[in-house]
């Protein structure tokens, strides 16, 4: 997921942290074969994926909720032909 497509542009971005959270960055991204860089942007990446997915859900859910429209108590005691009746 980490890979980077060769017709992509990257950007850089800087970051600080504490020595003590990056070693312990550098160590577990031993442990998993890959630099800090390639562990923050597999992170980083499934954050964004997760959070638009999240977005997507929720306007689905919104033009459904608009789609099947409220009910708002009461009853309809006319026709439509009568309510535009002249």
């Amino acid at each position: 997921m980490g890979k980077v497509h060769e017709n992509m542009s990257n950007k850089r971005v800087t970051i600080s942290l504490t020595r003590q959270t990056v070693e312990k960055l550098k160590a577990h991204a031993v442990r998993r074969a890959t630099s800090i860089s390639g562990l923050l942007t597999e992170r980083i990446e499934v954050l964004v994926k997760e959070d638009e997915a999240a977005s997507e859900r929720a306007q689905r859910q919104a033009l459904m909720l608009l789609n099947d429209g409220f009910h708002m108590g009461g009853v309809i005691r006319a026709s439509r032909d009568e309510w535009h009746e002249r």
